[in-house]
């Protein structure tokens, strides 16, 4: 017998069980993740609830998505589809956790050996946060109403783009 006849559900509600499910196995915050391929920018644009525009620099392409908030994310892609930085500027700070996805530990267990290289002396509060490893490189700056900051992976980075250029 039909799981739905039995639960009293009729014809007419599959089309809502069906649309129901859908928006329940979409991820809630999916961001185009360092390291990632570069196919979320879409479900990043929609969750920013921005406008996107790309630019193809032949080496690599940038897909920016200003939200209305005016804070915009920039999402560096290589041709090989890797997303291997980004960067990003506005009023709110970006929920790094979901831009750096699996380096975001690495990010902040450089930032507590700092923390502990530098004894007692406490980082100041608007300080620039600098994290520069082999396997990743972070700038964060920035006070109430303007951030700004960019990632990258060296590793990914295409031959012939200089890493100034992500910003």
């Amino acid at each position: 017998m039909n799981i739905l006849k039995l639960a009293g559900i009729g014809p007419q509600n599959n089309a809502r069980i069906l649309l129901m499910s859908l928006l329940l196995a979409l991820p809630l915050s999916s961001w185009a993740v360092l390291g990632d391929t570069g196919a979320s920018v879409l479900n990043d644009q929609t969750l920013m609830k921005g406008t996107l525009r790309s630019v193809d620099h032949h080496t690599y392409v940038v897909h920016e998505i200003t939200a209305p908030s005016g804070t915009v994310v920039r999402e560096f892609v290589s041709p090989q589809g890797a997303v291997f930085g980004v960067a990003w500027e506005g009023q709110f700070l970006p929920d790094l956790q979901q831009l750096l996805g699996p380096y975001y530990q690495q990010a902040q267990q450089a930032e507590q050996a700092a923390a502990q290289q530098a004894g007692s002396q406490p980082r100041q509060r608007r300080a620039p946060i600098v994290i520069e490893t082999s396997g990743l490189v972070l700038y964060e700056t920035g006070h109430v109403r303007s951030f700004h900051g960019q990632a990258y992976l060296p590793q990914l980075v295409p031959q012939g783009v200089e890493t100034g250029d992500i910003h």
